[in-house]
């Protein structure tokens, strides 16, 4: 069995295992029409790579999906009576190495389409480009993604007032990185879509990396310039998190000041990298406090 092929059956065998459905669910759609800004060639087969001593999470394996050169998009719809005409664009984590396609990716899809809302999963180009900010490319994708949702939105069903973005740890940087950089591209604009707003509405960050210095935890991240107009912010996150809490709390802060309305809820215990995966541990419940938190954004009503 092909790479391809075990990474499409893991998918198959995940969405069995979950209670979640998807109304329809669409073939990967190419971010660029050619190769990706910045990119000179392929950086060797892309597959996952996970291995057999590799941990797993909650008692189940995770796809490491690397050596992306060929960004996408894959956009899930929920089920039509519960669609509420909402998006969310799913960034899933690894450190800018990898990409956990299930753990932070899919399983998270079918999540969002169990609240009403449509799940478009990026698979954003890693590892870290040579001589590139780790962000830079992932950043180009992002944006790209944002403006092929607003574009597409009359025909996906979609409000595009309404568009969010959501990422787990290094996914969460990258999200954050584009609620902080949308009013100029981190490309030159090639068609009608890089006319289009690539803020996103809202935000929802999950044991997210990287928003202070590594040796300043409490300045944050150059690259994240809060304004008034950065997008409300939902972070979770806990305390024995070997990527330190401080970036959660100093970015919550940074927010404050802006006057940008954001939740912050920190637990005790947790770790990181647990996704949605449901464990005896309280932080595992945070879907709740994030569907609570959409509603109350009025992110949720059914468009008319």
């Amino acid at each position: 069995m092909n790479s391809l092929a075990r990474f499409l059956f893991a998918g198959l065998l995940l969405t069995m295992a979950f209670p979640f459905t998807a109304c329809c669910v669409t073939d990967p759609m190419p971010l660029w029409p050619q190769t990706a800004p910045g990119d000179t060639g392929a950086m060797g087969e892309e597959k996952d790579t996970t291995k057999s001593t590799d941990g797993r999470v909650a008692g189940k394996s995770v796809i490491r999906l690397g050596n992306v050169s060929r960004p996408t998009i894959s956009v899930s719809r929920p089920p039509r009576e519960k669609d509420t005409g909402a998006a969310v664009i799913v960034c899933p984590g690894g450190g800018y190495h990898i990409l956990a396609m299930d753990l932070e990716g899919t399983e998270v899809v079918e999540w969002l389409n169990s609240i009403g809302v449509t799940g478009i999963l990026l698979k954003y180009r890693v590892p870290v480009r040579p001589n590139r900010e780790r962000y830079d490319a992932p950043l180009q994708d992002v944006q790209r993604a944002m403006s092929l949702t607003r574009k597409n939105a009359k025909e996906w069903g979609l409000d595009p007032k309404r568009v969010g973005v959501m990422g787990f740890s290094a996914g969460a940087h990258l999200a954050t990185t584009l609620s902080c950089n949308f009013e100029k591209r981190n490309y030159d604009p090639i068609d009608d879509a890089d006319q289009l707003n690539c803020r996103p509405d809202f935000v929802l960050l999950v044991y997210p990396a990287y928003l202070t210095l590594e040796k300043q935890m409490d300045v944050v991240s150059p690259e994240l310039k809060v304004t008034r107009q950065t997008p409300p912010t939902f972070i979770v996150q806990s305390q024995d998190d070997p990527i330190p809490v401080e970036g959660s709390l100093y970015y919550y802060r940074a927010l404050k000041n802006a006057q940008v309305p954001a939740e912050l809820h920190l637990y005790p215990v947790g770790g990181h990298g647990y996704g949605l995966r449901p464990t005896d541990q309280a932080i595992t419940r945070w879907p709740t406090l994030a569907a609570q938190w959409l509603k109350g954004m009025g992110i949720l009503e059914v468009s008319k």
